[in-house]
């Protein structure tokens, strides 16, 4: 029944219900977190200890291993990685499509961190826990390295896996978004820079983006498809 209720659907509803319900998904994650920080609840409970935890537990080889990892998904490294990989997406598909997706994804979700962390206005854990004090000089809700990382990931990993599909391709592609998420965000509470909270938060803006990213790619398919079916067959 529901199938049938989902077949009867316009295609253009079909298309991006998909993205839609990833943004909803990615959405009340973020609110949950939120919600949590803003009332002092539970996660508020756990982030403080936690960064107490981690710089107690430092030493130096991890730390210079976190430091490298942090600053390659920062704002000065990243960008210009992503830049480099776009272009030669662009010359190896001959395609200008999916290097914009993900290059406009991660423009979307810069501006929606930072415009968050305008918003709630969070300050970072107390400069005495930075690895460098004072370095990171605006808010801390949500982190931009972790946003910045799930987007980069989601997005890349899921037109990679659209373009094959596979179950296994879509397995690995899960797999390694939440590791490579883990990594990052695990890098931010190490060296200080950010709470447990910050880094979920992140992590769902990258969510909701690969929502918004998947229901605008469906469409251009199904757009796409529209043509071709309309274009005069071949004598």
């Amino acid at each position: 029944m529901i199938r049938d209720a989902w077949t009867r659907l316009p295609p253009l509803v079909r298309a991006v219900v998909p993205g839609l319900m990833l943004v909803a998904v990615g959405a009340w994650g973020f609110v949950a977190v939120l919600d949590e920080v803003l009332d002092n609840d539970i996660l508020e409970a756990v982030d403080q200890p936690l960064i107490e935890w981690l710089v107690d537990n430092r030493v130096e080889w991890l730390t210079t291993l976190m430091t490298a990892i942090t600053e390659t998904f920062g704002p000065v490294v990243l960008p210009v990685l992503i830049l480099i990989g776009c272009a030669l997406w662009v010359w190896r598909t001959r395609s200008w499509r999916d290097p914009l997706l993900l290059a406009g994804s991660m423009v979307l979700a810069t501006g929606i961190s930072m415009l968050v962390k305008m918003i709630v206005a969070r300050a970072r854990p107390d400069a005495g826990f930075q690895t460098v004090p004072g370095y990171e000089t605006s808010f801390s809700f949500p982190s931009g390295h972790t946003t910045g990382a799930a987007t980069l990931v989601l997005v890349t990993g899921y037109l990679l896996w659209h373009r094959r599909g596979g179950v296994r391709g879509a397995l690995w592609w899960v797999l390694g978004s939440v590791l490579l998420i883990a990594l990052v965000g695990g890098t931010r509470l190490y060296l200080g820079y950010h709470f447990l909270s910050d880094v979920l938060a992140g992590a769902c803006v990258g969510v909701v983006v690969l929502g918004l990213v998947v229901a605008v790619d469906r469409w251009l398919d199904l757009r796409e498809a529209s043509r071709a079916s309309a274009a005069p067959a071949a004598p």
